[in-house]
C-alpha cells in the first residue's frame, strides 16, 4: 500500500476559543476522508520565548523549537488557519516558522523542515475581510522559504457570527470550500512527495 501523505495542521493562533483552531480542525477533518495521516497541533502546547539570536548562541534551540521543528520535518505538508492581527499574521505563527528555520548543526540543510512542503492557508476573522490581509504574508514567507503553497485558499469573514455549536460552518458553501482546499493539498502533498 502507498504511503499517505502527512499533514501537520495548526492555526496560527493561541487563544482557547479561536476561530482558526476551529477552522483547521475542519480542514484535518476533510484532509482524512481525502487520504491523509493528519497530525493536529495546538501552538499553546509548544511555549517558546520570542526568537534572540543572542540567546540561541548562548543555549541552542530551546527544547519546545526542537520538538515542533522535528514535527514539521517528519511531515510533508501543512495545512495553517491564520488569524489576522493588524493586517498581518500573530506572534506566534511568525515566531514557530522562525524558530523551525533555524539551523542546529553546521551539516544541516538549510531550511530543512521547509524545503519542497506544501501548505494550503485559510483564515477566519471578525472582520469583514476574514483574514485576508494576514494570508498575503504568510504565503510570502512561506514560498520565500521553499514551501509549494497552493494557490486556492479560504476566509471566513464575520467569525464570530460563522460556526455552528458543533463547530461546522454555518455557510454550507464555505465548509464545502475548506474539504475541497484540504483535499487539493493532499492530492498536490501525494504527487510532489510521494
Amino acid at each position: 500500500m502507498p504511503e499517505k501523505p502527512r499533514i501537520l495542521a495548526f492555526a496560527g493562533s493561541l487563544r482557547a476559543a479561536s476561530y482558526n483552531k476551529m477552522l483547521a480542525k475542519i480542514g484535518v477533518e476533510a484532509a482524512r476522508a481525502a487520504g491523509a495521516e493528519v497530525t493536529y497541533i495546538d501552538l499553546l502546547d509548544f511555549p517558546m520565548p520570542i526568537l534572540n539570536q543572542d540567546d540561541e548562541l548562548a543555549h541552542g534551540l530551546p527544547e519546545n523549537a526542537k520538538k515542533l521543528k522535528q514535527l514539521f520535518i517528519s511531515h510533508h505538508g501543512f495545512l495553517i488557519s491564520s488569524p489576522e492581527y493588524n493586517s498581518s499574521m500573530s506572534a506566534a505563527l511568525k515566531n514557530a516558522i522562525d524558530w523551525a528555520s533555524r539551523e542546529e548543526t553546521e551539516d544541516e540543510p538549510s531550511l530543512i523542515a521547509y524545503t519542497g512542503k506544501t501548505c494550503a492557508l485559510m483564515s477566519a476573522s471578525p472582520g469583514a475581510l476574514g483574514g485576508l490581509r494576514a494570508l498575503v504574508h504568510v504565503r510570502s514567507m512561506l514560498g520565500n522559504i521553499g514551501v509549494h503553497v497552493i494557490p486556492d485558499q479560504v476566509s471566513v469573514p464575520k467569525a464570530h457570527e460563522a460556526f455552528n455549536p458543533d463547530g461546522s460552518l454555518k455557510d454550507e458553501r464555505k465548509q464545502k470550500s475548506v474539504a475541497a482546499l484540504a483535499g487539493k493539498l493532499v492530492e498536490v502533498t501525494r504527487k510532489l512527495s510521494l
